[in-house]
């Protein structure tokens, strides 16, 4: 276990990383290069149903600063700037989408073994201001984020979740959409040897009491290979192996099938990111 609580967005993230990361239904195809001058250059096609998809980013890392510039096939362009240890334990972030005039951000993450926050706020002139913050240790955390609209003076989002980490188990609960919903998710490493896990999530919103049960497992064939397979309770059973071909190179393809569904049409989706 890392020491500190981490972020907000860390709590239950184990159990939604089994049951819910790299499983999709398009064909994606990702590749980086790299120059010497220290340049990573990745060009992303992806095809989601008969649209096609393209961007193309270059990053570049100077000491403690990275800059990132992606431009998108529908004719955006995103800059994001991020200053890490600016001082101790502190990460700024500044983010811009052209042509949007109101799209400019600034966020700032901070780090300690006994805290985690992250504060950001739009560069407009009502802005929207959103804070997350996590108190606590590694095996126990409790976290908030909130969101507030500065322009109608009201709150659009406010969560609360708390974390409890123990050697091979994670489990969590939050409460979200200002009290209308809650989670509980639970993680937990049953073969360390063969990076063998199961995973579950529990949701249900009060205002009109649906509850949605996800439960999965995930298994490494080899050092290299990693299967998933999550189900859940409205009858959508998704399945995925993953293959890394270097360090950061990886193959992935994955299914997805409505066990309900009179045709049982499978969709199946395919992702290659080769970072060599």
């Amino acid at each position: 276990m890392g020491k500190g609580p981490g972020r907000y967005t860390d709590i239950g993230k184990k159990a939604r990383d089994l049951l819910y990361k790299d499983h999709n239904s398009d064909q994606k195809l990702s590749i980086t290069t790299h120059s010497p001058a220290g340049v990573a250059i990745t060009s992303t096609g992806t095809k989601k149903g008969d649209s096609l998809l393209g961007d193309v980013s270059l990053q570049l890392k100077q000491k403690n600063i990275t800059t990132d510039l992606k431009v998108s096939t529908d004719s955006t362009v995103l800059i994001t700037a991020t200053v890490d240890e600016a001082a101790p334990g502190l990460k700024s972030i500044f983010s811009f989408r052209a042509p949007d005039q109101n799209s400019g951000k600034i966020e700032l993450q901070y780090l300690h073994e006994y805290a985690g926050i992250s504060t950001s706020m739009g560069l407009t002139q009502n802005p929207t201001v959103n804070f997350s913050g996590v108190v606590g240790t590694n095996v126990l955390a409790l976290g908030t984020d909130v969101s507030f609209d500065t322009k109608s003076g009201n709150f659009t989002k406010i969560n609360a979740g708390v974390n409890f980490t123990k050697d091979d188990l994670i489990a969590s609960l939050t409460l979200n959409d200002k009290g209308d919903s809650v989670n509980a998710s639970y993680y937990h490493i049953v073969n360390p040897l063969f990076n063998t896990a199961v995973g579950a999530e529990v949701n249900h919103k009060f205002s009109t009491n649906v509850n949605t049960i996800t439960v999965g497992t995930q298994n490494s064939l080899d050092p290299l290979t990693t299967v998933k397979a999550p189900v859940n309770s409205a009858g959508i059973a998704k399945s995925l192996i993953q293959h890394q071909w270097t360090p950061r190179s990886f193959f992935t393809i994955s299914g997805e099938v409505d066990t309900k569904a009179i045709d049982k049409n499978a969709k199946v989706g395919l992702a290659l990111s080769l970072k060599p």
